[in-house]
């Protein structure tokens, strides 16, 4: 009988083979200060107190972070009737109406606030504006946590959302009504900057905050996809479909004329997006771990001899205090 032929050995291709792909990682890019505070709130919590800690909502917009903290005892709900009045609860980064924190008082129940500093610094103006007597025109997005967070700082009525410029033109108000304006913390730069041009040319008694409400980490990061798009031929997001400030990075790209993709993981990159590309732009929303970056690099170099440039154009160094109730 004769002795069967060996199966043939397929080799891989050596990475010299492959065709080159140059990557620009526009810095600053993924966790910001918020974002990374109430990470640490969770896993504070959940030392401190134990298993399970319940969050209100995602505490931020990104799968692989709300995974990683149920396998470590969070329990995520979307109401905090859905949490035992004995079990500690969160709420998410993006902040909650007044009625959250006056039920959980209400109901004895021990509560962590996780609500980013530079969102609660807006819900502080919101209240001040409505002690003036003014009616706030608030720039957002219907049906995100942090525009109901924020909408539901202030009485019913006193508060109108403007989402476009052509919303402003539909706006009931007059030249005699007493109005300010505020805006969710995730916003796109230049389209805030045109709505709020658009209120202030219908509404010249219109009072500004006293300084911007978009965040550092979205400036920065819309600005840092500004400097590399020009240069790439296709343009990676790594963030969440409800992630605001994700949605907003691949905006900025389109705008600027390169093709941008949103992605959660490096398993759905298509292949075939990389056909004609010689340079691709890397970023992260700011919900999205540096972990997923480097997947993506790695995922890359299985298909070509890769080359990474950092692409810096600011430097960040914020950090917000935690909770006493955690520190102490």
């Amino acid at each position: 009988m004769n002795a069967a032929f060996p199966a043939e050995q397929i080799l891989p291709a050596s990475k010299s083979d492959l065709p080159g792909l140059t990557i620009l990682i526009a810095a600053p890019r993924g966790f910001c200060a918020g974002v990374d505070r109430a990470i640490e709130i969770v896993e504070r919590a959940l030392q401190k107190y134990g298993a399970p800690v319940y969050v209100r909502h995602e505490i931020v917009h990104n799968r692989y972070v709300v995974d990683s903290l149920k396998a470590k005892g969070a329990v995520f709900v979307e109401e905090l009737d859905e949490v035992p009045d004995d079990a500690p609860v969160v709420f998410s980064a993006h902040g909650v109406p007044k009625t959250v924190p006056a039920e959980a008082e209400r109901r004895k129940m021990l509560y962590v606030d996780a609500t980013c500093p530079l969102v609660s610094k807006v819900h502080r103006q919101a209240e001040r504006q409505i002690e003036k007597g003014q009616h706030i025109l608030f720039i957002g997005h219907a049906g995100h946590p942090e525009v109901i967070g924020t909408m539901g700082q202030v009485p019913e009525g006193r508060i109108t959302l403007v989402e476009t410029v052509e919303d402003v033109a539909r706006l009931e108000f007059g030249p005699d009504d007493d109005l300010s304006y505020l805006s969710q913390t995730t916003l796109s730069v230049d389209d805030t900057r045109e709505i709020i041009a658009a209120l202030e040319a219908r509404f010249p008694q219109i009072v500004a905050p006293k300084a911007e409400d978009i965040c550092y980490a979205t400036s920065n990061r819309q600005a840092a996809v500004k400097d590399i798009a020009g240069s790439c031929d296709l343009v990676l997001v790594i963030g969440a479909p409800n992630s605001s400030n994700s949605l907003r990075l691949v905006e900025v790209a389109e705008r600027l004329g390169t093709d941008a993709r949103l992605i959660q993981r490096a398993d759905e990159i298509d292949p075939s997006w990389l056909e004609g590309v010689g340079t691709i732009g890397l970023t992260a929303g700011a919900s999205a771990p540096e972990k997923l970056v480097r997947e993506v690099v790695d995922r890359l170099s299985d298909w070509r001899q890769v080359e990474e440039q950092v692409v810096t154009s600011a430097e960040e160094n914020m950090v917000f205090k935690l909770p006493r109730q955690l520190t102490d």
